[in-house]
């Protein structure tokens, strides 16, 4: 008879990859399971609110509050990201945006030496995940599974003087560009339902929480993974409040699914990862593995707004008696402000003549904000698109600076090192400007705000993205896939920790290469092969 603090599996993070995986683990009762998460229960109300991310996702006690360390990209600044912490991780705070990549993304990873990663292949973990709802009977999509996808119900007429603009200019025509290729513009896809959000906590884990052999602990922050020679344990873990130390042990595995800054981070902190960090915390290696907090990637994200005449706008709709009209809306069900993305419209694009694929997703809204991200809306009217590369060249890393398991480790994104990268970023801008001022949207055109129209040379565009871009909230590729033979490589593609057993990784730490688009998708897909490949173990 086991202490009731061991389980079969013990999986680190309760987010899009820890939820599903919790589920599927013990889904058919015979092995036990323990999910920890390091921050609090999902029951904000603004979590479930899709709006309500302005406020929940930069509420400390809902994320992970990180700063970039300064880069020549970011014109020596830091840039502060915020990751969820809670129940459901980044998909509880985030913008909604389902976005699964190319075709071509998951072929290029079986290439790099992954075997069972291509398209073809990925593609049954994509379906079983998703409930799509509006899209026909698609073969390709899922419509059994429990994450509902639905389409933008919500419609304005900048969103389609946006879409109309990027058409006229050769981009499109839309289609669904979650079936492999994605060149077009149109509505986003997003995981909202019945004008709620559905995190990975409320698709995945919700329905399961009463199962006899699945316990979640929140406030379970883990410290390290424990090792009994090279095989993993077990998970020491700080509970908060009170700041108790706990061990759960694992029988089988422990899983990480912290995400790329915190997985990476956790392993390093227990002893595996390159020699020189691991002595420079003055931990005891146990393990070492050179590619552990390398090879990090985010997308870089540019936005441009314009002032707009002619249209009313989020900035004074999500106010005032127009806000009190729209939670009206919302609370009959009917399409409202307040069930939307972010980013209501996209476009995926080449850019410049010449491509084979798309290389910039755009991210279009009818409104803008003060900070340039989505905190405090703008007092004029005004309209934002956003665009990233999408594959970007540059790599950084994560590290971590000290062996307190509370503080935050060195991250370092790396934006705009290589010249390839500048030079896209620069494309794009020029690209942004000539969608905001293509006839459709012409119109509603008062003036551009940022980058301002004398911003012409590619000096003046590449040093306004080095002052204003920031983080797309993607992050990867830190605990790598890989054969072993390559020494960047961290996991296998088993995803088990190379040179290690009873230790696995799944979350986008694992990415070899960067997914064409919001990482979200991708993430749940790696949980669910994850699933298979344990459950077949």
């Amino acid at each position: 008879m086991s202490t009731p603090d061991t389980f079969d599996y013990v999986i680190v993070g309760a987010g899009m990859a820890g939820c599903l995986l919790a589920h599927r683990l013990s889904e058919d009762g015979r092995h036990s399971v323990c999910l920890l998460e390091s921050g609090p229960p999902d029951r904000s109300p603004f979590i479930h609110i899709p709006a309500g991310f302005i406020k929940v996702g930069y509420d400390p006690r809902y994320t992970w509050d990180f700063e970039t360390a300064p880069g020549e990209g970011t014109a020596g600044r830091r840039v502060t990201t915020r990751l969820g912490r809670t129940l459901g991780g980044s998909s509880a705070i985030n913008g909604f945006n389902y976005t699964r990549g190319t075709a071509r993304d998951y072929d290029g990873w079986a290439a790099q030496g992954n075997p069972g990663w291509s398209y073809d292949e990925v593609l049954p973990h994509f379906r079983r995940t998703e409930r799509r709802i509006g899209g026909g009977d698609e073969p390709h999509r899922g419509h059994d599974g429990l994450l509902p996808i639905t389409d933008c119900d919500w419609r304005h007429p900048l969103c389609d003087g946006f879409i109309a603009s990027a058409h006229a200019l050769g981009i499109g025509p839309a289609g669904d560009y979650n079936l492999g290729v994605q060149e077009g513009a149109g509505y986003y896809q997003r995981w909202i339902h019945k004008g709620r959000r559905v995190s990975a906590a409320t698709a995945f884990l919700k329905p399961v929480r009463a199962r006899a052999n699945l316990q979640v602990r929140t406030g379970a922050h883990a410290t390290s993974v424990l090792f009994e020679g090279r095989r993993a344990v077990g998970v020491q873990v700080l509970m908060q409040p009170g700041n108790a130390r706990h061990t759960v042990r694992a029988r089988r595995e422990v899983i990480l699914c912290a995400g790329a800054i915190n997985s990476p981070k956790l392993l390093q902190l227990s002893g595996v990862g390159p020699a020189d960090w691991l002595h420079g915390l003055g931990v005891a290696p146990v393990h070492v593995l050179p590619g552990v907090g390398r090879r990090l990637q985010d997308h870089f994200m540019v936005r441009s707004v314009v002032r707009v005449q002619g249209a009313t706008t989020i900035n004074s709709t999500a106010r005032g008696w127009r806000l009190g009209l729209e939670i009206a809306k919302w609370a009959m069900g009917r399409p409202s402000v307040l069930a939307i993305s972010p980013s209501v419209a996209y476009a995926f694009a080449a850019s410049r003549p010449g491509l084979d694929a798309a290389d910039l997703q755009f991210h279009f809204s009818p409104g803008s904000y003060a900070s340039g991200i989505a905190g405090r809306l703008d007092g004029f009217a005004g309209m934002t698109l956003g665009f990233y590369q999408m594959r970007p060249a540059s790599h950084g890393h994560v590290r971590a600076l000290s062996p307190d398991p509370l503080e935050s480790p060195e991250i370092q994104p790396a934006y705009m090192a290589r010249e390839e990268d500048r030079r896209v970023v620069t494309d794009g801008l020029r690209l942004t400007r000539r969608i905001l001022h293509a006839p459709p949207l012409l119109p509603y055109v008062l003036r551009d705000e940022a980058p301002p129209a004398e911003a012409v040379s590619d000096e003046d565009l590449l040093e306004y993205a080095r002052q204003r871009g920031g983080t797309a909230w993607h992050f990867m590729g830190t605990c790598r896939m890989g054969p072993a033979q390559d020494a960047s490589a961290v996991v296998d593609a088993q995803l088990r920790v190379h040179g290690l057993e009873g230790l696995r990784v799944a979350d986008a730490s694992v990415m070899p290469a960067m997914p064409s688009g919001n990482t979200g998708a991708p993430t749940m897909m790696i949980a669910e092969k994850a699933a298979d490949m344990l459950l077949r173990a």
